[in-house]
């Protein structure tokens, strides 16, 4: 799968976090050639020379085939196609390092669930913002990193406007581990797979109240319409939230163990606080920060979204999360199918 021009390794994976790892391991499993970018020295040796990063995955050893770099430029220009793996945080910072390297012809996809704060960018067009590259996508989908790791089955999205995009990830990903579908709907890939996270922060609180799979299934549905809505208003195609970008991603996020989001929500319910939560917890939940990006945005747009706002009055303005449930459940109902018009 050798391009003429760029290094000779397949596809270059640019984070070395819990989901960068898993997707590099995945691709070095089925036969491709992937280098793995990673910020530290000490990371690219031990997964060159022990097989293991020791953070995110003590105790898997990692494709032997699997190499990682902590030099960008190199890494950037060794493969014809670059996935970025890196949290929104920290996305501008580590595209805008990327951008002197970037050539135009290289295919770039990221599988960053999240959105910019400040800006309320989305990483496609933080892409288009710092590099050169055209030719541009996103992956997303139920695709959680443990999950991935134990090479479970699964499946994601691939979504761009560009055709060569989507045959080139299809073709990569290519195996019985993960069924890649693929799409056109960038806006709507990206904010489903940032606003899937705000519900299963809502989730995790339901599990830490001790309530039931009913209270969960009201909260998932009526997080999906708002998500569509949301979505729908921001230029998205509805149908791409019943797919594995929306529905999908949302019923693995709220359900599983493994979700850093949901299990925010859970500890919060139990009385535990924020900072200590996320300090314990290690990785980034991308829920937290997308939560207060859509909220203004919401609020912005006129949009009346109270999951979203009761999840904020929870992280951000001292409400119990049973008080925001009640709140919830004392709401006006109407008819479900005016609430599910789009437009």
């Amino acid at each position: 799968m050798k391009r003429k021009g760029h290094g000779s390794v397949d596809i270059v994976v640019l984070g070395g976090g819990s989901f960068g790892t898993a997707l590099a391991s995945l691709l070095a499993d089925i036969g491709r050639r992937v280098r793995l970018w990673v910020r530290r020295e000490e990371q690219a040796k031990e997964i060159n020379q022990e097989h293991r990063n020791s953070r995110f995955f003590p105790d898997v050893e990692l494709p032997r085939s699997l190499q990682a770099t902590a030099d960008l430029e190199e890494a950037v220009r060794a493969a014809p196609v670059l996935l970025v793996v890196v949290p929104s945080r920290s996305f501008r910072e580590v595209a805008s390092r990327m951008g002197p390297f970037v050539q135009g012809d290289q295919i770039v996809v990221h599988a960053t669930k999240g959105i910019e704060v400040d800006t309320f960018k989305r990483m496609s067009e933080i892409l288009r913002e710092e590099t050169c590259a055209l030719k541009i996508g996103v992956l997303s989908g139920p695709n959680l990193a443990g999950e991935v790791m134990a090479r479970h089955p699964g499946g994601a999205l691939v979504a761009s406007r560009y055709q060569e995009v989507v045959d080139r990830i299809q073709e990569l990903f290519r195996s019985d581990r993960l069924r890649v579908y693929g799409g056109r709907d960038v806006v709507g890939t990206e904010l489903g797979g940032a606003f899937k996270n705000i519900i299963a922060i809502a989730a995790g609180a339901v599990d830490g109240m001790g309530f039931g799979d009913n209270t969960k299934g009201l909260l998932m549905t009526r997080g999906l319409s708002e998500m569509a809505r949301f979505g729908v208003a921001l230029g998205a195609d509805v149908f791409t939230f019943g797919g594995l970008a929306g529905i999908g991603d949302l019923i693995t996020t709220c359900a599983s163990r493994l979700s850093r989001n949901r299990r925010v929500g859970e500890a919060l319910a139990k009385g535990e606080r924020l900072p200590e939560i996320l300090e314990r917890l290690g990785q980034v939940a991308e829920g937290v920060p997308t939560t207060a990006a859509v909220h203004r945005q919401a609020v912005a747009m006129g949009l009346d979204l109270p999951i979203v706002r009761a999840v904020h009055a929870v992280l951000y303005d001292g409400m119990s999360p049973l008080e925001a449930l009640a709140d919830l459940m004392r709401l006006p109902v109407g008819s479900e199918l005016a609430s599910l018009r789009y437009r």
